[in-house]
C-alpha cells in the first residue's frame, strides 16, 4: 500500500503562562483554552469547510476535570464543530501534541481520514504534575525502575552525573542563552506567525494576554548562579537551567496534500516519518538522542541533512548530552534559535505543538532550509522525533 502524505497547513497557541494563582489562565479552564485555539485555527483558514475535519485529537497529561470527558470530542463540542465531527483524548506525558499529531498524520496517510487537528493542552496550575497520580507501588518495591525516575529534575541530576563536563555553570549558560534567543525571537516577530491572544479573567478584571508569561527578561549569569537547587543540595539543576511549571494551548492543522489543493489551503511542509523509544527511566533526558538517530537510520539521512532542530529544552543538560552526542556546538544556530522551554515554559502535552509551529516558520522563512527535526523527552523514559520537509 503506498502511503499519502499528510501535510501541515497551520498551528496556532495560545501565549503560556505562569503556572500560579496570579498566572494567566489561573482563572480560565483547561478545555476553554483548547477551545480558543481551535476557532483560531479555524478563523485563519477560512477556506476549510468545519463538516470536512474528519477528528479532533487531543493530547492531556492529566485526563481529569477541566482536561477530562474525552478533550477531543468534548473540545469539538464546545468550540461550534459540527456535531458529525468525532474526536478523542491521549496521553503520552511531554510528547502528548507530537503523538497527537502523528496518530493524526497516520490516519491520513492510510487514506482513513483526510483533515485533522490535532493538539494538546496543559492546565499545570489546576493540575499540579504528578498530584493526582497513584503510581503501582511495584514501579520501586519490585526495582523495576530507580526511584530517582518519579522526579523529573533528579533524572536530570542523573544525567549530569554521568556527564561531569556539563557543569552547573554550562547549564546556566544555556539557560541564559535560551532566554536571550526567545527574547530575541520576540522583538523580531517570529511568535506573531502563530500565537493567538486570549481574552481571561483576573482579580483585577478582564484582560487581553498576548505574549508569553514565563521568560525572564533580564536574566543575567549572576542571577542564576544565586538560584537554589532542589532537587539535590549542591546539584546543579535549578529553575534558570530548566523548563517551568506553565499553562498552555495550542493545535495544528493536517490535512491529505490533495485535500490541501482541493480547498486551497496552503501547506507549508510534510510529515516524512517519526519514532518513539523508550530509554532508561532514571535518565529520561536522553531520550531525543536514541529516538533522533532512529529516526535519522530509518531515513537514510544524517544530521549533516537537517537544517533545523527543535528540542523541548526540558533541562539545559538534557540539551547540553543531545548536542555533545551529535557533536554541535552549545550555540549552534540549528537548535532551538528562537529558545525553548527554560525561557518560554513546558505545559507538558502541549509543547509538542509549539515546537510544530516554529519548526513551520523556521522552514517556511529560510529559503535554504529542507529538513527539520522536532524531539523531546517524554517522563519514565521515553523519547520522541519527526523528521518534516518543507514543500
Amino acid at each position: 500500500m503506498e502511503l499519502r502524505d499528510a501535510v501541515y497547513v497551520d498551528g496556532v497557541r495560545l501565549p503560556i503562562g505562569r503556572a500560579r494563582d496570579d498566572g494567566y489562565y489561573a482563572q480560565t479552564r483547561a478545555d476553554d483554552m483548547a477551545v480558543r485555539t481551535i476557532r483560531a485555527l479555524l478563523q485563519r483558514n477560512a477556506a476549510l469547510d468545519p463538516a470536512r475535519v474528519d477528528d479532533n485529537v487531543w493530547a492531556a497529561t492529566a485526563q481529569t476535570g477541566d482536561q477530562g470527558l474525552t478533550l477531543g470530542r468534548s473540545t469539538a463540542v464546545l468550540a461550534g464543530l459540527p456535531k458529525s465531527v468525532p474526536g478523542y483524548a491521549l496521553d503520552r506525558m511531554c510528547a502528548g501534541a507530537l503523538t497527537a499529531i502523528t496518530n493524526a498524520a497516520n490516519a491520513i496517510r492510510v487514506g482513513a481520514q483526510d483533515v485533522v487537528i490535532a493538539g494538546g493542552v496543559e492546565h499545570m496550575g489546576h493540575h499540579a504534575m504528578g498530584a493526582e497520580i497513584d503510581p503501582n507501588p511495584r514501579f520501586l518495591s519490585e526495582n523495576l525502575v530507580d526511584p530517582s525516575a518519579l522526579v523529573m529534575g533528579t533524572t536530570a541530576e542523573n544525567i549530569h552525573d554521568e556527564h561531569p563536563e556539563i557543569g552547573r555553570d554550562r547549564a546556566d549558560a544555556y539557560g541564559l542563552q535560551s532566554q536571550e534567543r526567545h527574547a530575541k525571537a520576540q522583538a523580531g516577530g517570529v511568535f506573531e506567525s502563530h500565537v493567538v491572544p486570549m481574552t481571561v479573567w483576573t482579580e483585577q478584571g478582564w484582560r487581553v494576554v498576548d505574549v508569553d508569561e514565563h521568560p525572564r527578561l533580564g536574566t543575567s549569569l549572576d542571577d542564576l548562579a544565586r538560584l537554589k537547587t532542589p532537587f539535590r543540595n549542591g546539584g546543579r539543576v535549578t529553575a534558570g537551567n530548566a523548563a517551568g511549571l506553565n499553562d498552555g494551548a495550542g493545535c495544528v492543522l493536517l490535512t491529505s496534500r490533495e485535500a490541501a489543493d482541493e480547498m486551497g489551503l496552503e501547506a507549508t511542509m510534510r510529515l516524512v516519518d517519526y519514532t518513539f523509544t523508550g530509554v532508561e527511566p532514571e535518565t529520561m533526558g536522553y531520550g531525543p538522542i536514541p529516538a533522533t538517530e532512529q529516526l535519522l537510520a530509518r531515513t537514510g539521512l544524517s544530521l549533516d541533512d537537517v537544517d533545523a532542530v527543535e528540542l523541548n529544552e526540558a533541562f539545559a543538560v538534557q540539551v547540553l548530552a543531545f548536542l555533545d552526542h551529535f557533536g554541535l556546538p552549545d550555540d549552534t544556530a540549528k537548535v532551538n534559535p528562537y529558545g525553548g522551554a527554560i525561557a518560554v515554559g513546558h505545559p507538558l502535552a502541549m509543547s509538542g505543538a509549539r515546537m510544530a509551529q516554529q519548526m513551520a516558520h523556521r522552514l517556511g522563512t529560510d529559503s535554504n532550509a529542507r529538513y527539520g527535526i522536532t524531539t523531546l523527552c517524554v517522563g519514565l523514559g521515553m523519547g520522541c522525533a519527526v523528521l518534516w520537509e518543507k514543500i
